[in-house]
């Protein structure tokens, strides 16, 4: 299970607010980890997106693939390289809408 968790994609930023690293796991939105460097933010999520993927397999709930394991076609109605179909799909997944929504809001 660890070479799976080390393929999702993961960002962290540092919180003025919390004075805190915050990390989180773009596959899993609804997740989130601090810690006082950001190497130990990024320890932080991927035990809790471990414990969460265990916790699914256990319910037998559908798992999220990795974003950079997904095969991406750049099919949209707009036709793309793969390279930028992906980074749509992880610009998207960052703001937490779809790349549809994501492309709309950057030409309107």
């Amino acid at each position: 299970m660890k070479k799976m968790i080390d393929k999702y994609t993961y960002r962290v930023e540092w919180s003025e607010e919390d004075k805190v690293h915050l990390a989180n796991c773009l596959e899993f939105p609804s997740l989130m980890a601090h810690g006082s460097t950001p190497e130990e933010a990024l320890e932080q999520i991927k035990i809790v997106v471990a414990e969460t993927v265990k916790w699914m397999k256990k319910e037998k709930e559908s798992i999220p693939e990795p974003l950079g394991l997904k095969n991406y076609k750049g099919n949209l109605t707009l036709r793309v390289s793969p390279e930028i179909h992906k980074a749509l799909a992880i610009k998207s997944a960052e703001q937490g809408i779809s790349i549809n929504q994501y492309i709309l809001s950057k030409i309107a």
